[in-house]
């Protein structure tokens, strides 16, 4: 396996940051990478993936290890239903294409996420009205103390809203190598209750969708309002949409009239973050080299030659507006290094 030293990460993360590691070694196998593991030569390891959700301010002291786990296949086949394994280093949306070129349903609303498929679960990525633990069925992943593989049930991962656990009691201790999904093979449960799906069905002038026409008029709506991160550095939603009591919301409705909100339970309900933010004047707006996105306030975007630390500057910034405006802590979504 080769080891560089000194090599630029920029091409590495969609924030596109010209931050360096140290040591960079790419695997393309599971043996490969507990093989470095096992390496006592780089004790610092530092593990990315497709690179879409985070966030570097500095150069990385540490063996970066790029996951490059390729590969993607049914492995049952039931009335109804499949089974369908991905290895972690597969590119998200270019699998979820995939998944519908072969009339599995299920993952047609989260077309064009940016990411891996091994960082998925960990996130519980979401958008239009889906979640991946609607689909995920298992994913088996590395454990770091034992360098063993282990397998994770849907009920074993905890997950939450952008939430699981890898990101709480698990977090550190394992890496994800592939992740196995239940989708369906007939009669496919269309999901097409979020508003904007429906209006874009209705431009399309689609009546009764299939999973593909789902999947394009949802990549429509995204490239409308997401910036492509080959063109400009971001990942995507820098913010959690935060909950909060109905009780908090009630009062905020006193001086906010148009805040809008989504149930989320009998005692709590949904702010869109993006709302919050705009609302406080940062769409749009610009700081040299970085700043908000023009369509989507939830975005943060590098134009080019800006270091991490100034977009972190400024999500901490939001962060302290909203809270002074709405008595709301914005938590970041994205990962920061």
């Amino acid at each position: 396996m080769l080891i560089q030293e000194n090599i630029s990460l920029k091409d590495y993360n969609t924030f596109g940051i010209d931050v360096k590691a140290k040591y960079f070694s790419s695997v393309s196998s599971v043996e490969e990478l507990i093989e470095l593991y096992q390496s006592k030569s780089h004790p610092n390891k530092f593990i990315l993936g497709g690179g879409s959700n985070m966030l570097l301010t500095k150069d990385i002291e540490a063996l970066v290890i790029h996951l490059n786990l390729k590969g993607k296949r049914a492995i049952s086949n039931e009335q109804g239903y499949v089974l369908v394994e991905s290895m972690a280093g597969e590119n998200w949306h270019d699998f979820v294409l995939w998944t519908i070129e072969q009339n599995y349903g299920g993952l047609e609303n989260l077309s064009l996420i940016p990411g891996n498929v091994g960082t998925s679960p960990i996130q519980n990525i979401g958008a239009y009205g889906v979640e991946l633990k609607d689909t995920f069925h298992s994913c088996q992943a590395l454990n770091l103390r034992t360098l063993e593989l282990e397998t994770f049930s849907n009920s074993d991962c905890n997950f939450g809203y952008r939430n699981s656990i890898f990101k709480t009691d698990a977090k550190g201790q394992y890496i994800i190598v592939s992740v196995v999904f239940k989708l369906t093979t007939e009669d496919h449960n269309l999901n097409t209750s979020y508003g904007a799906i429906a209006s874009e069905l209705e431009i399309m002038n689609v009546n009764t969708p299939t999973i593909r026409e789902i999947s394009n008029a949802v990549i429509a709506i995204r490239q409308r309002k997401l910036p492509d991160p080959n063109e400009i550095g971001n990942s995507g939603s820098f913010f959690k949409n935060p909950v909060i009591r109905i009780e908090k919301f009630q009062k905020l409705k006193e001086n906010f009239a148009e805040i809008p909100h989504y149930p989320v339970s009998s005692s709590e309900v949904k702010v869109p973050a993006g709302w919050l933010i705009e609302y406080a004047g940062f769409k749009g707006k610009t700081f040299v080299n970085y700043g908000v996105h023009k369509n989507q306030a939830l975005v943060l975007v590098n134009y080019g030659g800006a270091s991490g630390s100034d977009i972190y500057k400024l999500s901490q910034l939001i962060q302290e507006t909203i809270k002074r405006l709405f008595d709301i802590s914005l938590e970041a979504e994205v990962n920061i290094f």
